[in-house]
């Protein structure tokens, strides 16, 4: 009886494995092959992936096309003569 509450412990505790990462905004920003592919997965299916993700890939495209925002092509305003 011992030893079949010990498999059975090991059965639920194996079950409980680590689960399926998700995708964040970096982690998309930082691998742009996973952005690709969570973009075309959203665009075939969008219920399946969730509003979570596609709104993560879409917000990691956008700082991947954008950049950080810091407005570094701004020029700077004229001096005052």
């Amino acid at each position: 009886m011992k030893h079949m509450v010990m498999i059975i412990a090991a059965v639920v505790l194996t079950a409980c494995g680590q689960p399926a990462p998700t995708d964040t905004v970096e982690s998309l920003v930082a691998n742009p092959e996973r952005l690709k592919e969570v973009r075309r997965l959203c665009k075939e299916d969008h219920a399946k992936m969730g509003d979570a993700t596609c709104n993560a890939a879409a917000e990691a495209f956008h700082q991947r096309f954008m950049g950080d925002s810091k407005g570094k092509y701004t020029p700077q305003p004229a001096p005052q003569d």
